[in-house]
């Protein structure tokens, strides 16, 4: 058993003020000399990127849609190693789950976790309906610990006075009315962390506003978890991995690229944009922006090379921007102009207003190149704004049985041992040491 402090940032909806919370607080407790461990709830991926730049940690997601419970436990116990506090951003509204339940929310890791949790109220224009409001959060499921709530968007101190008025729960700070410290947001959700200013005032408002202290003992006061870290004997790099890794392509889950290693994978991480590409014997190309920067991916150095090292062969696996840049191209519409990629992958696409898809996806593996074993399980999740139009005889790996992929529930097009998909993939130790088996038979040929 393990003693590891902690405490879940909820809210009672989106857009509330957990993120700035949660990264006020991470904040204020790193300027006191504590060792901060972040976690995000959900499969987010930009949250983490400003929890870790705060933090100086890695931030880890907790899924249990994509993880399973146990691996919940798993990742956050190893992760936490050496850490004297954690600090878990949650997802939506406190109870909200998939489908309508509370799968895979923030209340669901709480009792997961065991973990106190503390609610974000956003009170403008309210007073005593702040209580009936915490207490209905306290009350819906006696198995979370709501432990205290904070209260965002505090108009004057006569409106704080009016809320403390006939209060049931621990109210645990006060945040004032504060354009300054929210971040900037785009189609995908707010700026990654290296794009966007971190107020400098930002712990500083915490610790005036918010019982720190409390907060820390409330974290201290949990149970001991079970270790149950997974253990894995790290097999000896035996397979260069180059991982696009800039602007355009930022979204990974830092599990991947850690099972990648741990399955004997050297990795190399390289800009499309800038560098030429590494010498390696596969390429993995993530999600992010590639539509904010078309013209200078179409004009990088490595876009030939990874045309010709496709062509040749070499295992290429791309998720969400990444299969976008594989295809022939970004169509323009009226005034934007079309874009030329790397088109190793028979599909092109294009920008629309409204997200396309949004949620989870799982799905199979079936026949299709030889990089994924047959039958594998994939599960993950997509977003995004783009939309594909493949080719008539563009075939399909991945066949979902939740999710939208590409088209009906078919994700994953390729040609060759080149493959990419719109699901941001959560790998599973096989899919990690299937990618590197089929690095090893590429560089053996």
């Amino acid at each position: 058993m393990v003693h590891i402090p902690r405490i879940i940032i909820a809210g009672v909806h989106s857009n509330c003020g957990k993120t700035t919370v949660a990264r006020g607080l991470m904040a204020a407790l790193v300027r006191r000399g504590l060792t901060v461990q972040p976690f995000k709830i959900g499969p987010d991926f930009i949250d983490p990127s400003h929890h870790t730049r705060i933090c100086g940690r890695v931030s880890r997601n907790l899924d249990p849609i994509i993880m399973g419970e146990s691996e919940v436990i798993s990742t956050f116990v190893r992760a936490s190693q050496g850490a004297d506090i954690a600090i878990i951003e949650g997802v939506m509204g406190m109870f909200d789950g998939v489908d309508g339940t509370q799968e895979g929310s923030s209340a669901h890791v709480s009792k997961i976790l065991d973990a106190p949790v503390i609610l974000v109220i956003p009170v403008k224009g309210m007073s005593g309906s702040v209580h009936a409001i915490a207490e209905g959060f306290s009350r819906y499921d006696p198995e979370v610990h709501l432990t205290g709530v904070i209260l965002n968007m505090v108009g004057s101190q006569k409106h704080r006075t009016l809320l403390q008025v006939g209060k049931t729960i621990e109210q645990l700070g006060f945040i004032p009315c504060c354009d300054d410290l929210h971040i900037g947001s785009r189609h995908l959700g707010l700026y990654m962390a290296e794009e966007a200013e971190i107020p400098i005032e930002l712990a500083k408002v915490i610790e005036e506003n918010c019982d720190v202290e409390e907060i820390i003992s409330h974290a201290q006061s949990v149970k001991p978890l079970p270790d149950e870290r997974y253990t894995s004997e790290k097999k000896s790099c035996t397979a260069r991995i180059a991982i696009a890794a800039d602007p355009a392509f930022c979204f990974y889950y830092q599990e991947n690229l850690d099972r990648l290693r741990e399955a004997g994978g050297e990795l190399i991480f390289f800009s499309p944009m800038n560098d030429e590409l590494p010498e390696t014997d596969l390429i993995y190309l993530g999600g992010g922006y590639p539509e904010l920067y078309a013209d200078e991916l179409a004009q990088g150095p490595a876009l030939k090379d990874i045309k010709r090292s496709g062509d040749d062969g070499m295992p290429v696996y791309a998720e969400c921007g990444g299969l976008m840049y594989l295809g022939r191209g970004l169509s323009g519409d009226g005034e934007e102009k079309s874009t030329r990629w790397a088109g190793l992958l028979p599909v092109e696409a294009c920008m629309e207003k409204r997200f396309q898809a949004l949620g989870y996806t799982i799905g199979t593996f079936h026949a299709g190149p030889s990089v994924f074993t047959p039958g594998a399980a994939i599960r993950g999740h997509e977003f995004h704004y783009s939309r594909l139009i493949p080719d008539r005889d563009a075939r399909f790996a991945i066949t979902l049985t939740k999710g939208t992929g590409i088209a009906n529930g078919q994700d994953g097009v390729y040609t060759n041992n080149c493959m990419g998909a719109y699901t941001h993939a959560y790998f599973s130790c096989t899919n990690a040491e299937d990618l590197i088996r089929a690095a090893l038979a590429y560089k053996k040929q």
